[in-house]
């Protein structure tokens, strides 16, 4: 009996831990088009419940902080029961707010919660994949990214009956992710270390590490173009461009498969050539679909150069993140949960940058959208170009 539970928790295991960090962008991206009628019912306006949107973001960046150091000192499973159940309690108090101040507390809580869970996924999948664990993140991501693809889709069918379904939906999701959590999610232990670390001690170990900052800028000038992506795309295909809301969707579904799909090539390459190179595949990828991307900006050409220009930069940029994520995990065996956290806040710290630089530049047109995109991959080219010189540096060391 036990052998078979085994069996059914390591065949379970990566969509159980995709399904867990999907607890968030489902949070995030359910609620939008309730946005209009949570304004009507809490007499507020949109501004301020927009601005949940925002608190939520700024409450996973707070919890990452607080939950990352704690993921490499105590029972990993234990913090994802926590952070489920935290979540799972949140959600449903928030269909009781009865005002709009109520509600953005409840959504700071919420996300805040939800980060007990999600930052100690990447740990996990190191201990279980080694150095494989590129590998494992992409078909962690590559199932994840069903979550933002039809979360829209979902909260607007759930809209016809209230906001607060809505809701309901999605502590019925965190609940049954809560008992696959409790009878198949593996105890894996965190690595033993000799020393005892204070939170801030680790943070330091994290922030010094050589071999692994340029990794993390490269993380950061990625986040900062995929949320320059999400804040401009709609403008750019709406505004500029006026196709309608349908074939809006469209487009946006196309590029969320495009990011599947680099997720899928990496699980199948990486093993043979390595996280390192298939990043560096990325960035030159990410180079020349970013550098067309500016041209047709430029050159005011039609929807379908920008089309055929995203399509690969949104898959590149995956591949970029999902490989230097696993060469940072690989640099922090006793203090995988600190680096996450890192990762995480830096950024959600660096995406929350795209909003006001793009509205600092706004003239109606793509191209601060472009600009922007193209500045923040052609830094990672310069990231990458360092971090190349001081892997041979370390090499003939």
């Amino acid at each position: 009996m036990a052998e078979h539970r085994t069996k059914i928790s390591l065949r379970l295991i990566l969509p159980l831990l995709a399904a867990i960090i999907a607890v968030s962008p489902l949070a995030i991206d359910m609620y939008l088009p309730g946005m209009p009628e949570l304004t009507e019912y809490f007499s507020t306006k949109m501004p301020l419940v927009q601005n949940s949107l925002s608190i939520y973001l700024l409450g996973y960046a707070v919890g990452l902080l607080v939950f990352g150091p704690m993921a490499d000192k105590y029972a990993r499973r234990t913090l994802v029961m926590i952070g489920l159940l935290g979540f799972l309690l949140t959600t449903v108090a928030l269909t009781f707010a009865q005002n709009i101040e109520q509600f953005i507390a409840l959504r700071f809580f919420q996300a805040f919660m939800s980060t007990a869970a999600t930052v100690v996924v990447p740990g996990i999948i190191r201990q279980l994949y080694g150095k494989d664990t590129a590998k494992g993140l992409s078909y962690v991501s590559m199932i994840m990214m069903l979550a933002p693809m039809i979360a829209p889709s979902i909260g607007s069918v759930l809209l016809l009956h209230s906001w607060q379904m809505i809701f309901y939906v999605l502590a019925g999701y965190a609940f049954m992710v809560f008992v696959c959590s409790f009878y198949y999610l593996p105890d894996v232990k965190t690595v033993k270390s000799t020393i005892t670390y204070s939170a801030v001690e680790r943070y330091k170990i994290v922030f010094s590490n050589r071999a692994a900052r340029f990794d993390l800028l490269t993380v950061m000038m990625a986040s900062l173009a995929f949320f320059s992506y999400i804040t401009a795309i709609s403008f750019v295909y709406l505004t500029v461009f006026k196709v309608s809301e349908f074939e809006f969707s469209l487009l946006f579904a196309l590029n969320i498969l495009a990011l599947m799909t680099a997720h899928f090539m990496n699980t199948r390459l990486v093993g043979r050539f390595g996280s390192r190179k298939m990043l560096r595949f990325g960035v030159v990828l990410a180079v020349v679909a970013v550098t067309s991307l500016l041209l047709a900006s430029i050159f005011s050409l039609s929807l379908y150069y920008y089309v055929v220009a995203i399509l690969p930069l949104m898959g590149s940029l995956s591949m970029i993140s999902v490989n230097a994520d696993a060469l940072i995990l690989q640099e922090f065996a006793e203090h995988a949960g600190t680096a996450t956290a890192v990762n995480g806040t830096l950024r959600f710290g660096i995406g929350a940058l795209a909003g006001p630089i793009l509205a600092i530049f706004y003239d109606g047109s793509t191209l601060p959208f472009a600009l922007l995109m193209s500045g923040a991959v052609y830094l990672v080219v310069i990231c990458q170009l360092i971090q190349s010189k001081l892997n041979i540096a370390t090499e003939k060391m």
